[in-house]
């Protein structure tokens, strides 16, 4: 069984935006990796860690308990998008569904692989995901930094 832990956040909404995600293997080794996006969402970035992370898990046949603390991650990938893709990726109220380009590269990938998603309350002290949290706050000051240095440069 291998533990995911992931986040995804942004400053402003949209605004400089970063994800994360840490791997805990059987073994108890750790892997964790992140990244940035300029102009982006929140929920873009918590759907961004959860995909950037299975694809670093390559064709695992062990079973994942992938951690988040986004219900809108959760919850769409578990209940909402059967109804997406039975009524053409469109909401209950005939609307296109947002960020539908990463909710099917997540549904193709999580049919790849045993997957048990597990909601967990963010800021509530589970260190992987307070690790994760400061992760994606590490990659949003990245951007704003190079954001502010070529305003500089102007």
């Amino acid at each position: 069984m291998i533990d995911v832990y992931t986040d995804g956040g942004s400053s402003g909404n949209p605004g400089p935006g970063g994800w994360a995600f840490l791997v805990r293997y059987p073994d108890g080794s750790l892997v964790e990796r992140s990244g940035g996006c300029n102009h982006t969402t929140n929920n873009r970035m918590e759907l961004e860690a959860v995909i950037r992370a299975l694809e670093f898990l390559g064709n695992t046949e062990d079973v994942i308990n992938l951690h988040t603390d986004s219900q809108y991650v959760q919850l769409g990938i578990t209940r909402w998008i059967h109804t997406w893709v039975r009524n053409g990726w469109k909401t209950s109220d005939r609307k296109a569904v947002k960020n539908q380009e990463l909710w099917r590269r997540l549904l193709e990938l999580v049919q790849r692989f045993r997957v048990h998603w597990v909601w967990i309350k963010g800021h509530s002290g589970d260190p992987h995901n307070e690790r994760c949290d400061g992760l994606v706050q590490a990659a949003i000051r990245k951007i704003k930094e190079k954001q502010a240095n070529s305003k500089d440069a102007l």
